[in-house]
């Protein structure tokens, strides 16, 4: 007989991420029964489209999740930290991907490509989603560690407006149309007498670079940095990994990109480097630049995997690559990873 598929819900259906997240679930092999959709009072009552079947949005509460096997959180931290242990405590396997489990020690943090059996640890019924600045280069890196060993990791990324939200969207679209067709001089600096509103950012994003995302932590680093350092090493298993990270805002709308300098174990060449990324699951090799070919936001954005060029051995160490990796922060940077994490939990069900 053939077993039942597993109910899943999307929590925060009606947000960015949760409408990429639709459009994924209705692209990739069905692996469910049921799907519920839920959200906010306020979008309780919406109807959407997934798997072309229109569904109801229905308002977040406990019984929300009766008979829900799977719960995919796409919510502020603030909302997974008080619901998930809700929706985990009624027998749902809560996939959170916000902030608010990552570098607990009881919540496995998971990539699919790199540590897929970390997710059938859970003592807590919940798996995290790392942050979508760390995905857009971590599985790339972990198919180089396996090949090379990692070492260090010296990060320089280029995160588009949407990893702040829709308001970072609305904020860069409004600042693009207050500048487009306006006279602001010769310099970034003449942007600040034309944009009034800078959003969620500290300092106008169209014509300019903001070396900042996320808030002030120890040592004047930025949460975002943190991320990088302290998700890598969770992900890969590697508590003593060096990595240091700079964080930059640049107006782009959507696709986060890298500048990675690695430092391997043995030595590695550019040719290995390649046949390792050209091989890797979830990744695009785009290096060709005597003819100007590798990734850039503008090819990236709408795919899945995480793209890389520019790869490099470096001139000075013969243990070390550089490279150039964009992935779509909304997608593998999140709704892609958390769908994968749900469909590794969706086949223990079956089996």
């Amino acid at each position: 007989m053939r077993k039942k598929l597993p109910s899943l819900a999307v929590v925060g259906a009606t947000g960015a991420v949760g409408t990429v997240m639709l459009d994924i679930l209705s692209k990739r092999e069905n692996v469910y029964g049921e799907i519920r959709l839920i959200a906010s009072a306020r979008s309780a009552g919406r109807k959407l489209w997934c798997r072309g079947e229109e569904l109801t949005v229905v308002e977040l509460s406990p019984e929300a999740f009766d008979d829900i096997d799977i719960a995919m959180f796409d919510v502020p931290d603030e909302i997974s930290a008080e619901w998930a242990p809700v929706a985990a405590s009624r027998g749902a396997v809560v996939v959170d991907n916000s902030g608010a489990f990552r570098m607990d020690p009881k919540v496995p943090l998971v990539v699919p490509e790199v540590n897929p059996k970390d997710a059938l640890k859970r003592p807590k019924g919940i798996i995290s989603n790392p942050n979508c600045t760390t995905l857009s280069m971590i599985v790339a890196m972990g198919a180089l560690n396996r090949k090379f060993g990692l070492k260090e990791l010296v990060v320089a990324s280029y995160q588009a407006a949407s990893g702040a939200g829709q308001a970072g969207i609305d904020t860069l679209r409004a600042q693009i149309t207050s500048v487009s067709g306006t006279n602001v001089g010769d310099s970034a600096r003449d942007s600040r007498e034309v944009i009034k509103d800078f959003g969620p950012f500290p300092a106008p994003l169209a014509l300019n670079v903001v070396p900042w995302a996320g808030s002030l932590k120890e040592e004047g680093f930025s949460s975002e940095e943190l991320k990088v350092r302290n998700e890598s090493r969770k992900i890969l298993g590697m508590k003593k990994l060096k990595v240091s990270a700079t964080c930059v805002r640049v107006p782009v709308l959507t696709t986060h990109s890298l500048a990675v300098h690695a430092v391997f174990d043995k030595k590695v060449s550019r040719k290995k480097a390649q046949e390792v990324l050209r091989d890797a699951a979830g990744v695009e090799l785009m290096d060709d630049p005597e003819n100007f070919i590798f990734p850039t936001p503008a090819d990236v954005v709408g795919t899945d995997p995480t793209y890389v060029g520019r790869v490099r051995r470096s001139l000075d160490n013969p243990k070390a690559l550089d490279l150039f990796l964009c992935g779509d922060n909304l997608r593998k940077g999140a709704a892609l990873n958390t769908a994968q994490i749900a469909e590794l939990v969706a086949k223990e069900f079956a089996n």
